[in-house]
């Protein structure tokens, strides 16, 4: 959380991989959607993309997710160019992109992998406070010093919430 919240804010870097002119054409009126995909599964590039509304000049905007580097792909249909760029590392960006990672939208197998992995600790983290307060509440002699344990906590949160 401090990485992600407490860094100065710097323009994205792409540093440029390479460039050439694409084979393929397409069809007017094709979905910028079915044009990223086959743009990626050409460039071997298969997975999580999200594609940008083509400008006025027909040129196509796709970012190609990945934790480590992910690209951005721009093709100029006019000069049937394309321009593959990846993002420069960091820590805050990783930490960033790991956090908003959405896995049931997509049908690639990493995805799907990380989404069941956060559900899992969702889990396993209602069952740790749920038999916790059950322990709590089967141990009379602790009680007294739960419930007081558990009024200072609240009060400790409201005080951060009206606070901030």
């Amino acid at each position: 959380t401090l990485v992600m919240n407490h860094r100065a804010p710097r323009p994205t870097v792409f540093i440029k991989e390479y460039e050439e002119t694409y084979g393929n054409a397409f069809e007017p009126g094709t979905p910028p959607r079915e044009i990223a995909q086959q743009i990626l599964s050409d460039l071997n590039l298969e997975g999580a993309f999200g594609v940008q509304r083509p400008g006025p000049d027909g040129r196509l905007t796709i970012n190609r997710q990945g934790m480590l580097s992910p690209r951005r792909i721009t093709f100029t249909p006019d000069d049937r160019r394309l321009v593959v760029e990846r993002m420069e590392l960091e820590t805050s960006g990783f930490l960033n992109r790991f956090h908003r990672r959405r896995g049931f939208q997509q049908p690639y197998a990493a995805d799907l992998a990380m989404a069941i992995s956060v559900d899992a600790v969702i889990v396993a983290m209602a069952f740790w406070a749920l038999s916790g307060l059950w322990m709590w509440w089967e141990m009379r002699a602790t009680r007294l010093w739960g419930l007081a344990c558990t009024a200072a906590g609240l009060g400790i949160f409201a005080f951060f919430v009206f606070a901030i």
